[in-house]
């Protein structure tokens, strides 16, 4: 959903995506699949856009399989985010208001080497790497939640 505004004002874009915290019993104890996005070059969850008619679960669990290029099944929200910023991804400069949709999954099968062409790499790592390398707070404090739930 787009909104127009005057002149001095930049074009608000609303965006709602989905994403995953995907869990796998690790020697060590769970891992956790982080991404490093190709374009920005940052640690992050897997999550994307919300396609039309698609729900939030659908979306989490394509999004991680695209991204970080294995098969997971949800357990349970973790919860929404949302956060603002500014980009000229096609054209003239937008402000977007993007809403992010968490969900706890357990790992099935695939290989985090299976992922998608926006990604540079996927890796499984533990709770308190993933902490160290993720870019945003906000999706360490998802983390954080996800590790309270299953009691890691």
């Amino acid at each position: 959903m787009t909104e127009k505004s005057d002149k001095n004002h930049l074009e608000t874009v609303h965006q709602f995506s989905a994403g995953g915290i995907a869990i796998r019993a690790g020697e060590g104890g769970p891992e956790i699949a982080v991404i490093r996005t190709s374009e920005e070059g940052r640690w992050q969850l897997p999550k994307g856009i919300v396609d039309p008619g698609e729900t939030q679960e659908h979306a989490a669990l394509r999004e991680v399989r695209e991204e970080a290029g294995i098969t997971c099944e949800i357990v349970r929200p973790i919860e929404t985010i949302d956060y603002w910023f500014v980009a000229s991804y096609d054209g003239p400069r937008k402000r977007y208001h993007k809403k992010v949709s968490f969900f706890l999954m357990n790992y099935i099968s695939g290989d985090v080497g299976d992922h998608d062409h926006e990604v540079t790499e996927a890796r499984w790592t533990t709770f308190d790497d993933a902490l160290r390398m993720l870019a945003f707070q906000n999706e360490k404090d998802v983390l954080e939640k996800a590790r309270a739930i299953v009691g890691a």
